[in-house]
């Protein structure tokens, strides 16, 4: 074999060990496109999750008529969160506790006070988001092998990124005059389709491959125990601030709906949409939500008692980079603006899932066709070596 043989037949084979690269990159990508809506897949699948209205008027209940409802139907339950999903559709989320040590996630609708039912500890959106973000390999110490072969991507995705755009010459034309041929074969079809769905896919890929990259960099921080978090530690409540009681009731606390008023006062724009109970009798309250900035939550600690401003955690409060790593996960996710803005991820996310398939498909083929050609090529350079000495015999045995 000439060395011109020898060095195809090592990049077809090189060629062939990069499919089990093109598979992981399209399982990770399909996984993702799937966690994006793995919430609302859930809800299709569980009636316990919806906030059904009982009549169209029905108002939504404060949350202290949410905490009477549940004291009301279980006089024993301790609630010690109550959080309202983005989508107006949910249930909210509550997590209580019970004299025999359970503590569960449970379904609350928001109109009636109702407990419809137990969140499971492990669903499709946990099992969706673990396979895609760590392949579901634990974490023992520290950040799972998973999670940095998952996050490595990030970086030959944003390269493949500049390469395209460099490659692609006028690649902006794809926007004016947009080119799907369907009738000139698959190979030219996948072509147009992996080019044109590239084009439009730009924003996103850069979004989810700079999101993809910084979470490997935050891996690496955290593990080697670089911490960058800013946010203070707050002290319990001094002995003497807690009300004493002349029987054994507890002491009065403030109602949420005074403790939400004080925390938008605060924290103007900010709508309330979680609730954290005070843990004990020297804990605060918390509260948090969303402002102007959707990519970041917004919180409020306050003395249950009296209502006492302790701390607040505001948009200002963060270094830059705790405003980066904050804002990359809401990012990476479409999980920051409700339904339509997961259903745009999820458009795109589908979307480069089959960018990848193309690339896949095209590879495939392609190497495919150069094996078959590289194979006959030799085929035929052995039958003519195998003829050559025949022929070469012949001749002398006739001279002879």
């Amino acid at each position: 074999m000439s060395k011109k043989s020898r060095s195809k037949l090592w990049f077809l084979v090189h060629s062939w060990l990069a499919l089990p690269i093109w598979f992981f990159v399209l399982i990770v990508c399909v996984t993702g496109t799937l966690a994006v809506v793995s919430q609302e897949i859930v809800w299709l699948a569980n009636p316990q999750m919806r906030a059904s209205q009982p009549t169209d008027d029905a108002p939504l209940l404060s949350y202290d008529e949410i905490l009477a409802a549940i004291k009301k139907a279980e006089p024993q339950t301790l609630v010690e969160s109550i959080s309202r999903p983005d989508e107006a559709h949910f249930a909210l989320d509550v997590e209580v506790s019970y004299p025999d040590g359970r503590s569960l996630t449970v379904y609350v609708n928001p109109y009636t006070g109702t407990i419809q039912g137990t969140a499971p500890e492990f669903n499709f959106k946990a099992f969706t988001r673990a396979l895609h973000g760590w392949w579901l390999v634990p974490f023992t110490n520290g950040y799972s092998w998973g999670w940095y072969l998952v996050s490595f991507l990030g970086l030959p995705m944003l390269v493949s990124l500049v390469t395209g755009l460099v490659v692609y010459k006028r690649f902006w034309k794809g926007f004016l005059r947009p080119t799907l041929r369907i009738r000139h074969g698959a190979r030219i079809f996948w072509g147009d389709f992996h080019r044109l769905s590239g084009i439009w896919s730009i924003w996103f890929i850069a979004v989810i491959s700079i999101t993809g990259t910084w979470f490997l960099i935050q891996a690496l921080l955290s593990d080697n125990h670089i911490s960058w978090s800013s946010e203070p530690i707050i002290p319990a409540l001094a002995r003497e601030s807690v009300p004493m009681s002349s029987d054994a009731a507890p002491p009065a606390k403030i109602s949420l709906a005074r403790a939400i008023e004080i925390t938008e006062q605060k924290i103007p724009g900010l709508e309330v949409s979680f609730v954290s109970m005070p843990g004990n009798a020297y804990s605060h309250l918390s509260l948090g939500g969303r402002g102007w900035y959707p990519l970041m939550f917004q919180t409020a600690t306050l003395n249950p008692y009296n209502g006492d401003l302790a701390a607040t955690r505001l948009l200002s409060d963060r270094n830059s980079l705790e405003f980066v790593t904050e804002s990359m996960r809401p990012l990476h996710t479409g999980d920051f603006g409700g339904l339509w803005i997961k259903l745009i991820w999820f458009f795109f996310g589908l979307l480069l899932s089959m960018m990848v398939l193309s690339g896949l498909l095209i590879w495939t083929k392609r190497t495919a066709l150069a094996t078959a050609n590289a194979l006959k090529r030799e085929s035929k350079k052995a039958r003519s070596a195998a003829v050559q000495p025949a022929t070469t015999r012949e001749t002398s045995e006739a001279s002879l």
